[in-house]
Parts: C-alpha cells; structure tokens; sequence
C-alpha cells in the first residue's frame, strides 16, 4: 500500500486485472490485488487503511469473483461495486474500451483514447 495519500482504492482479483486497470485510469488511484482471495488477517489491515477512502471493487464475473464481492460486501458495506459484463467473464479478458465505461461510470477518471472504441 502506497505512503501518498490517495482517496480512491479499487480492489482486484489479480496482478493482470491490476496491470490493465492501471494503463486505463488517469486519475491517482490505489489498485489493491487479492490474489483470487483474501485472509482475516489481510481483511483487518485493510479495514484501517480503507477507513477514510472511497472503495471499489471490480471483480471476475464468475463463482470466485462472486464470492469475493460476497465477503467484500459483509466487510465494507459502503464500497462501490463495479460489474464486467458476464459476456467477458474476466476483468483482464475485458476490452479496454468495456472497462473504461464501467470505471468511468463509477466516477473514476480514465484515459480517452480508451472509450473511442465505444
């Protein structure tokens, strides 16, 4: 996790997802990856350094995405959501242009030469 203060932290499945998401958002963001899941001990470092910042969470569209989002629901009841769609199955599978839709959706800032594809 990053010293910089940011107020934006979106979480992903895997270092892929990171990696593309990273080449299409244009605004200071901290990408958290999960590795596919999270442990209690992980959850609660995270709880204290999610406190005061805006949550999102964009995962796979399929059973190990939905049972993340399931958890990251119960923990953080307040994080915003970001849904690929079922179609693509996988966030690094999307097409860049599909996820710069979602995430600008969400109020997050990406880069235009991605949506020219829309």
């Amino acid at each position: 996790m990053n010293d910089s203060y940011v107020d934006k932290v979106l979480i992903v499945e895997g270092t892929s997802d990171k990696r593309k998401v990273k080449r299409i958002v244009k605004e200071p963001v901290e990408i958290i990856c999960t590795n596919g899941t999270i442990s209690i001990t992980k959850l609660d470092e995270l709880i204290d350094f999610l406190e005061d910042k805006d949550v999102y969470i964009l995962v796979d569209a399929d059973a190990a995405g939905e049972k993340l989002r399931k958890q990251f629901k119960r923990e953080f009841p307040e994080a915003e959501h970001i849904y690929i769609d079922r179609a693509y199955r996988e966030v690094a599978t999307a097409p860049e242009h599909h996820l710069a839709t979602v995430l600008l959706g969400a109020n997050i800032d990406v880069h235009t030469q991605f949506l020219e594809n829309c």
